[in-house]
């Protein structure tokens, strides 16, 4: 997509924003996020457009996490997020699939996320149970 900047960045058309490339691979770059919230937060994104995981080749997908991995060691984070948000609903800010790593060194820096939890209704649950199976 032309206006994507995280397309830019791949084809290093990118003035806009710098970027400071950790890993590539030849379906995957990896790089530090210019807005962190901790020291080491970075960005791993496939290089193929699609705004949603959904849209995504499985093969663009396959080195997603052991490159996730390798920064989480890099950075010797020993508490850290791994994070996926699809679409601006789900605080999705530039529509083109990218994780995030996010160490969580302490309260005040990382990731702060709420939990809501829903009561539990368990035959509900169960109903929801056998739709979603039957359509793996």
């Amino acid at each position: 997509m032309a206006s994507c900047i995280f397309c830019k960045i791949i084809k290093g058309k990118s003035s806009e924003i710098p970027c400071f490339k950790l890993v590539e691979t030849e379906k995957s770059l990896a790089f530090l996020d210019i807005n962190p919230l901790s020291r080491g937060h970075a960005l791993v994104i496939p290089k193929v457009h699609g705004e949603k995981l959904t849209d995504i080749p499985d093969d663009f997908l396959t080195d997603i996490l052991p490159i996730a991995k390798k920064l989480v060691k890099a950075t010797g984070a020993e508490e850290y997020n791994i994070l996926q948000n699809n679409g601006r609903g789900a605080h999705q800010e530039v529509p083109h699939v990218h994780f995030h790593m996010i160490p969580k060194p302490n309260q005040q820096e990382g990731l702060g996320i709420g939990w809501p939890i829903q009561k539990t209704d368990m035959d509900k649950l169960k109903a929801l149970y056998e739709e979603i199976k039957d359509k793996l």
